[in-house]
């Protein structure tokens, strides 16, 4: 079987690598990624993975594998910020508070679709004035859910999490793993 990324993130390149796999392609999907009118967090994410799994054609010899990750604090979902000024909203928001990190994972296989949703909670050290203005500066936030990469400089904002640590980085491993052995596809068959 052959693996196909349904993601343009190097982030999630660098996570399969852990697994021990490496994509034989990598397609990303084009799809409105808006939230609907009142939709829920867990909600949006896990039908932002379907529609991204359903979205790419599949030959017969091929697992597709496609992920979704967005922060939300409460019912807020908190997506890419769109410049600075929304990065440094986000950031505020975050601040001194626990938040729900939700990645969701899709895996088709023919006409065959396994799902799992990760929920993370994430706290955020209360952040100075200082802490955040640099940040921004540096610009890891662009193109970050919620507007932050935990993997980066952003892991000082982070005295603690419960749950997946990969998962708030873009694609919770264990959980991963397990959907792509059961598409038939194992990194040990790979190497």
């Amino acid at each position: 079987m052959k693996l196909v990324l349904g993601s343009a993130s190097p982030r999630r390149r660098e996570l399969l690598a852990q697994l021990g796999l490496t994509p034989d392609t990598v397609r990303a999907p084009e799809i409105d990624e808006d939230p609907h009118k009142g939709e829920r967090p867990r909600d949006y994410v896990a039908r932002m993975a379907r529609e991204k799994v359903a979205a790419l054609p599949l030959a017969t010899d091929e697992v597709l594998l496609c992920a979704d990750t967005t922060v939300c604090v409460g019912r807020r979902i908190l997506g890419k910020p769109r410049d600075a000024g929304e990065a440094a909203e986000f950031l505020w928001a975050l601040s001194g508070r626990r938040h729900h990190v939700l990645t969701a994972v899709a895996v088709r296989a023919g006409d065959r679709v396994w799902e799992r949703l990760v929920d993370t909670i994430v706290k955020f050290k209360p952040l100075s004035n200082a802490e955040v203005n640099a940040y921004l500066t540096s610009g890891e936030w662009q193109g970050k859910a919620g507007g932050y990469a935990i993997q980066g400089a952003a892991g000082a904002f982070i005295p603690w999490l419960q749950g997946s640590f990969t998962g708030v980085v873009g694609l919770p491993l264990a959980e991963t793993a397990t959907l792509l052995r059961a598409a038939g596809l194992r990194a040990e068959d790979r190497r």
